[in-house]
């Protein structure tokens, strides 16, 4: 029973169970049923038997229930669905209605939505331009600075785009710098300024290569200027109301307009040229000087003016050297010369304006460097090249310019003292290529002269001669014509020429700011030098020459005493020239005078040795034998033939003209000398016949034929054949020779000789 009890009661434990359950799977989603069923499974066995039973119950309770109410409700739903049958025709009817009012509203209303979208789209729009407005209120100022930027980089206004790019950075960037433009802007901003520094390095590598081939050009203007602005103040200077002019013709700060008014020199204020006014070219006028200007500016405001500064100078070094470098045969034209002192004088020019015109771009002192190292080289140039000068047109052109460079660099401040000390060096390179030039000159006139007494047929010719040459003979002058003067041709043109040698040396004197003193000590010098080296030296060679005869030679010892003479003239007209007094101290004298005197003296050497040798070639024809039995009964024609030649030679000396005293007694004496000097040769020369160590006998006839060829030497010495000795002066010549004894012997048998 217990059993049964304990059975019931579990039996009543498992429906209550299975009720739960139901009613769970009834009331629980459909997603958790699952863990209570699995829970019927879990359970004791045939629960899952027991439960499906439960719940076919279940399942037949509720379609009893749904059947109960189905039929409960079965006539009003009946009723409804006839009522719905009715409502149906209506509905339709309705339907159809609603329709064709939804669809004239949707009609309607696309038009409505249409306007309304393009409404919002408008509202929309002038939300955004409204913004827009306001955005580019702030971004167009960026974007019209960067604009302008550019358009200055595109002109080249490279230190206003640098003021441009400074705004940028520091005013209108910062106030829009969150738009991607703005950040690329101020990115591409540092790159902008490096193309400037190139832009503007790149300009001044061109003004630099630009202002080297230009310089020549400004230096042949300054140069032009500052001989004009010297030609001017000279004229101005002659003028008698002239007043005190200091205002430069040239200038560089900008252009000056001159006219003359009755011929003085005046400024054109008012800035209007008159016809014949002359504008001044300046610096600004051959050279663009503006790409220093922008490069300087641009280093300057980007911070690194040093480094311009740096650079423009080592540059400006370097062009020094390459100007001060001499071209190749620059010493052979003037020319060469000129665009060498152009193109040094150009940059020079160029270098003091900028010194002046940039404000510390270049210091004096580093144009002072500059200068002085151009001063060293240009005197080492000059030196060098001017040696090899020998043309003295080419010296006085060089002369020339170096005054007008100097006087040029001068006029902007530079030192040229040392320039001016070098014109001492080069005046003597002058004075010695005067000197070769007038050695051919005057070698020339005496190869060209004949060495005979100037004739002259008419009083006109007789003034023409005289006026090219300081000769005055009262007796001469007396004489009818025609009639000779006592000099050849060569000495009024050596005369002529020496005048000419002064004119020359004088031009180099001009414009060496030197005074009237010194030029006068000056053409003296050299003038001396001129008759003491040159003259003399051609006057020596000249009395060498073999083919100048006797005649030739004492006509040259006339012709020197002459120019002797005309020493003091050339003194006077060196005094002309110069305005000097030949008084004053320290004075140089000209002192041909001995030049003159040695030439005469080589030219009586020259006589009396070209004597000596014509006797000498007269006893080379002597042919003795010695061994004769007996004489021929008259002289040797060898010696008959030397004493006509000496009597004709003689002859010809008392034929020179003698009218004046000077020239007779120096004629006459000259001829004494050379007859006294020939008839001793000749003694000397026999004798040495008879003391030759070959000679070893003498006959008789040799003895009685040497002794009739004394006797006519001493007939000769006896028949004075130039007049002016004394007594039998001429025949002592011969003594010693007459004082061999056995000469007075006659019969002496034949001598002979140990």
């Amino acid at each position: 029973m217990y059993i049964t009890i304990m059975a019931d009661n579990e039996t009543l434990e498992c429906i209550t169970e299975h009720e739960r359950i139901l009613q769970e799977i009834e009331s629980t989603d459909t997603a958790c049923v699952g863990p209570t069923l699995r829970s019927i499974y879990d359970d004791q066995p045939n629960a899952h038997k027991r439960f499906m039973e439960k719940l076919d119950a279940r399942i037949r309770n509720h379609d009893r229930e749904i059947e109960k109410m189905c039929n409960f409700h079965h006539q009003g739903f009946v009723d409804a669905i006839t009522e719905l049958l009715k409502v149906r025709a209506d509905a339709e009817k309705l339907m159809g209605q609603v329709t064709d009012t939804n669809r004239r509203l949707q009609e309607a209303g696309r038009d409505v939505k249409a306007q309304t979208e393009e409404v919002i789209r408008c509202r929309i729009q002038q939300r955004n331009m409204a913004i827009t407005v306001e955005k580019l209120q702030l971004c167009i100022p960026v974007l019209e600075m960067y604009s302008k930027l550019k358009e200055q980089l595109d002109s080249k206004r490279y230190y206003a785009a640098l003021k441009t790019m400074e705004q940028l950075e520091k005013v209108y960037i910062p106030r829009v710098s969150q738009y991607r433009f703005c950040q690329i802007m101020a990115e591409n901003l540092p790159r902008l300024r490096e193309e400037i520094k190139d832009i503007s390095m790149s300009d001044l590598k061109d003004f630099l290569e630009s202002i080297r081939k230009h310089s020549d050009k400004v230096g042949e203007t300054a140069m032009r200027q500052a001989q004009q602005h010297r030609t001017f103040n000279s004229a101005v200077a002659k003028q008698v109301h002239i007043g005190h002019y200091s205002k430069p013709v040239y200038s560089l700060s900008g252009r000056t307009h001159m006219h003359i008014t009755n011929g003085l020199l005046t400024d054109d204020d008012t800035g209007e040229e008159e016809e014949g006014d002359e504008e001044i070219l300046t610096a600004q006028d051959l050279v663009d000087f503006s790409p220093v200007y922008r490069c300087l500016h641009i280093y300057t405001v980007l911070g690194d003016r040093e480094t311009f500064e740096n650079y423009y100078r080592k540059q400006r070094k370097k062009q020094a050297r390459l100007v001060l470098a001499p071209q190749a045969n620059m010493h052979e034209t003037v020319e060469g010369y000129r665009r060498y002192f152009n193109q040094i004088v150009g940059f020079f020019v160029v270098e003091d304006h900028i010194l002046h015109a940039t404000r510390g771009l270049v210091t004096r002192a580093f144009t002072d460097e500059l200068w002085n190292m151009a001063l060293s080289k240009i005197i080492a140039v000059l030196r060098t090249n001017s040696s090899y000068c020998d043309d003295p047109d080419l010296v006085l052109e060089l002369k020339n310019l170096i005054v007008i460079c100097a006087d040029t660099l001068q006029g902007y401040g530079f030192p040229v003292n040392r320039l001016f000390d070098l014109l001492f060096e080069v005046r003597d390179q002058y004075n010695e290529t005067l000197l070769k030039k007038w050695f051919v000159v005057f070698r020339e006139i005496f190869e060209s002269d004949n060495y005979s007494p100037i004739p002259v047929e008419t009083e006109e010719e007789y003034k023409l001669v005289i006026s090219r040459f300081p000769f005055h003979d009262p007796e001469i002058e007396k004489q009818d014509f025609p009639k000779k003067l006592p000099m050849s041709q060569s000495v009024p043109q050596i005369y002529t020429q020496v005048k000419e040698f002064i004119y020359a040396s004088l031009k180099f004197s001009e414009s060496l700011h030197r005074s009237s003193t010194e030029i006068d000590d000056m053409l003296r010098k050299s003038t001396n030098l001129l008759l003491t080296r040159t003259l003399s030296s051609c006057l020596q060679n000249l009395i060498k020459k073999p083919h100048i005869g006797l005649t030739e030679l004492v006509q040259i010892i006339i012709n020197t005493t002459h120019l002797e003479q005309a020493c003091k003239y050339l003194e006077e007209f060196i005094t002309n020239i110069t305005n000097i007094s030949p008084e004053t101290v320290h004075t140089t004298r000209l002192y041909g005078l001995s030049t003159f005197k040695d030439a005469r003296h080589a030219a009586e050497g020259e006589i009396y040795t070209k004597l000596n040798q014509k006797i000498d070639e007269f006893i080379q024809l002597a042919d003795y034998e010695w061994s004769m039995a007996e004489s021929d009964g008259r002289a040797s024609g060898y010696l008959m033939d030397l004493i006509n030649f000496l009597r004709s030679t003689f002859q010809v000396f008392t034929h020179l003209p003698n009218n004046n005293n000077d020239h007779g007694s120096m004629s006459g004496k000259v001829a004494q000398t050379a007859c006294m000097s020939a008839c001793k040769h000749l003694s000397t020369s026999l004798m040495q016949m008879l003391l030759d160590t070959e000679l070893k006998q003498i006959s008789m006839g040799a003895i009685q034929q040497f002794n009739l060829d004394v006797i006519q030497c001493e007939l000769f010495a006896s028949s004075e054949p130039v007049p002016g000795f004394q007594g039998d002066t001429l025949q002592l010549a011969f003594i010693d020779l007459r004082q061999v004894n056995f000469l007075n012997l006659p019969g002496l048998p034949a001598i002979t000789i140990a």
